[in-house]
């Protein structure tokens, strides 16, 4: 079985995926973190440094990687969709869900995080609606399930990840019992 999860920055892959792994008893992949441990560095600094093209052809070169083994739970860069042949390595290899979120929401969560290179700017709000005009449609081609993120906890969303998995056929219905929602 393997899952990746799609999605602006902040809309929660990492922290849903982690849960969603050790609810599946997967292993999680973030493919930030692989690309972290590649580099010796933090991707912003390596962003900084290279530049964003550079930091694409890296990420491409490790969702390529990933796929070629496709298993567990993958979270995605919020940029990793850019690419075509991203888009198709997930397609192909993964059940993509897209963890949907409205830039409000995001900005919420996100307004004092000073890690992610992309909303380092004068006006994160606006750069967050610019990212998901740009991005929306490429998730939604990309993935084969959308979870609007809004206001549920992770608990809730991964129940809900896992009800849609268990409908596409990926996971057993009932295998895996449910979170408790706190």
């Amino acid at each position: 079985m393997a899952v990746a999860l799609v999605g602006l920055p902040g809309a929660g892959k990492s922290a849903v995926g982690r849960r969603l792994g050790a609810r599946l008893n997967t292993p999680f992949i973030d493919t930030d973190h692989v690309i972290e441990q590649r580099i010796g560095c933090s991707i912003r600094d390596f962003f900084d440094r290279e530049g964003e093209t550079v930091f694409r052809d890296l990420e491409q070169t490790v969702i390529a990687d990933l796929a070629a083994n496709a298993q567990g739970v993958l979270a995605t860069g919020g940029g990793a969709v850019l690419r075509e042949a991203n888009r198709s390595q997930l397609r192909d290899h993964f059940h993509v869900i897209y963890l949907r979120s409205s830039p409000e929401d995001l900005f919420r969560r996100l307004r004092h995080d000073v890690k992610r290179p992309l909303l380092q700017v004068a006006d994160p709000l606006g750069r967050l609606r610019e990212l998901h005009d740009a991005r929306d449609p490429l998730y939604r081609e990309t993935a084969h399930d959308v979870v609007d993120t809004g206001r549920p906890s992770i608990a809730m969303l991964v129940n809900i990840i896992v009800m849609q998995l268990e409908l596409a056929g990926i996971v057993a219905p009932g295998a895996h019992p449910e979170e408790p929602s706190a």
